[in-house]
Parts: structure tokens; C-alpha cells; sequence
């Protein structure tokens, strides 16, 4: 097993959104990107596989997807950024109305997931001092009627990261990136005009900035975060 000169990301949920925007900004500073998405179609259409792109369609909750993650991870050799980014929407109901079946799927696609695969990845974590980021979302801290189930997923995945930082000694962060266009945005809005939302490519110059300055292990709001310019180059110097 040789390890990579270049740092490495594992971006759950890499074929749309944010999760494609992030991939996209980090390949272009020269990173190595594992990534996954259930449509491997659109997957390897938005980022063909090439030597610093790995590409694996899969449910992100499926072991034998893990499996194949790790094992790519273990051909670099490292890992120095993990974004729990996949999401389940689920059920926008009143939390009286939703079925246990619906709730437990969001859990497992939205904390059971993120937590399985972070301690599979976690050696290569700690032994290149990366960082672990869950995408969060105002709705875990806030209480909107209907958003009930998303939001206590999303509330339990801030725990879950930040605990998991805590214990072993490796930088944390729980990113709310703010309303943006998306599908799955759309979808919680169903028929309604979402086209003054923000893209998800103006959040990544936010979240670059956290991830290359010094901020302490938290939660944060990807709006009050300061903007990196294009010239940032996430070097393993600058970043630790």
C-alpha cells in the first residue's frame, strides 16, 4: 500500500449539490477525491473516474459499499478530509404522522450511515490528523413544523461528529450551509419557485476557509464563515 502525495477526501453523495461542488473545488486544488452516489449514471457523468477521482455507486448505509470506500481509501494511503454530505429528505410531515418505518430509514441513511463509515475510515483519520465534517442544517436547531424528521437526524449527526472529533483527537465540524438550489430543496418546496436560492458552489468558498484556517472543532453557519479566494491552495501546511 503506497501513500498519496496528494491529500485525500472520501464526499458522500458527490453527483449533485453541494456534495459535486465541493468534489469538484477540491479536485481542481489538486486533491484526490473518493466519492459515491445511488445513480452511477449521473455519478461518472458529473465526475469521470481518472486518476484522482474514484467513483462508486451505492447506498451509503450498504457495508459492502463501505467496504468498497475503505478499500479505496487504503489505495491512497490516507485521509485527510471526510464530508458526510448524502442526505435523506424524508417524510414532510407533522412528527405525530410519521410512520417509525420512514423515520428509521432517514436515521440510517442520515446518522447510521455517517457514524458505520466514519469508524471504518477513522485509522486513516487519525493518523493523517484530517478532519471529519457532517452537513447539517438550521432545522437542527431549529423547530419547523413538518421538517421534524430531517431535523433530528441532522441534529443527531452534529452530535455525533462532534463527539467523535472530541474523542479522538481530530478536527470536527458540523457546516449548516444555508438554503440553496438543489433537488432536494426543491423537494421540500415542492412546485415553488427556488431560483433565488444560492447555488451550492457559492457555500464551498465558505467551507474551504473553515477547513484551511484554525477554527476550533463546532458548529458553524457557512454564511458567517469568511470566504477563501480562488488563489488558496489546501495544502497539508495550510491546513493544519
Amino acid at each position: 500500500m503506497n501513500r498519496s502525495d496528494n491529500e485525500v477526501a472520501v464526499i458522500t453523495g458527490g453527483s449533485a449539490g453541494l456534495g459535486l461542488a465541493v468534489a469538484t473545488s477540491l479536485i481542481d486544488k489538486g486533491w484526490s477525491v473518493v466519492t459515491d452516489a445511488r445513480n452511477a449514471d449521473r455519478l461518472r457523468a458529473a465526475l469521470p473516474d481518472s486518476p484522482r477521482v474514484t467513483t462508486l455507486s451505492g447506498n451509503v448505509g450498504d457495508l459492502d459499499h463501505q467496504d468498497a470506500i475503505a478499500a479505496a481509501v487504503a489505495r491512497h494511503g490516507r485521509l485527510d478530509l471526510l464530508v458526510h454530505n448524502a442526505s435523506e429528505l424524508g417524510p414532510m410531515l407533522p412528527l405525530a404522522e410519521v410512520p417509525e418505518s420512514l423515520f428509521s430509514s432517514v436515521l440510517e441513511t442520515n446518522l447510521l450511515a455517517p457514524l458505520t463509515l466514519t469508524q471504518r475510515l477513522l485509522p486513516y483519520l487519525i493518523a493523517s490528523r484530517g478532519t471529519l465534517v457532517g452537513i447539517s442544517s438550521d432545522a437542527a436547531v431549529e423547530h419547523y413544523p413538518t421538517w421534524g424528521t430531517y431535523a433530528a437526524s441532522k441534529a443527531a449527526l452534529d452530535h455525533m461528529v462532534l463527539t467523535l472529533g472530541e474523542e479522538n483527537g481530530i478536527r470536527a465540524y458540523a457546516v449548516d450551509p444555508g438554503d440553496m438550489r438543489t433537488a432536494m430543496h426543491q423537494a421540500a418546496f415542492p412546485g415553488e419557485d427556488i431560483s433565488d436560492r444560492p447555488l451550492p458552489e457559492s457555500v464551498v468558498p465558505h467551507l474551504l476557509a473553515l477547513l484551511s484556517g484554525e477554527q476550533p472543532s463546532g458548529r458553524y453557519r457557512a454564511t458567517e464563515l469568511a470566504s477563501v479566494g480562488d488563489v488558496l491552495s489546501l495544502s497539508k501546511g495550510a491546513t493544519r
